[in-house]
């Protein structure tokens, strides 16, 4: 697995991780903060390599006469 996937799979699990305990209901207010920030902070973090991958894919998969072709934009 490359080590981009594995870093993204990383910081979903982790990101997981925080919704559950947020849902919970049972951490203190400084803790609940803490964990909320570090969650808005993967969530750009996950969402700026989405991005990226999705910029990647543009240009190198246009497909044309069945064909995939690095497009020159």
């Amino acid at each position: 697995m490359p080590a981009k996937h594995a870093d993204f799979e990383k910081k979903m699990k982790r990101l997981e991780k925080i919704v559950q305990d947020l849902e919970q209901g049972d951490l203190s207010l400084e803790k609940g903060v803490i964990l909320f920030k570090e969650g808005l902070e993967l969530t750009g973090s996950c969402r700026e390599q989405l991005e990226k991958a999705r910029h990647e894919m543009s240009i190198y998969t246009e497909q044309k006469g069945g064909q995939t072709v690095e497009s020159s934009s």
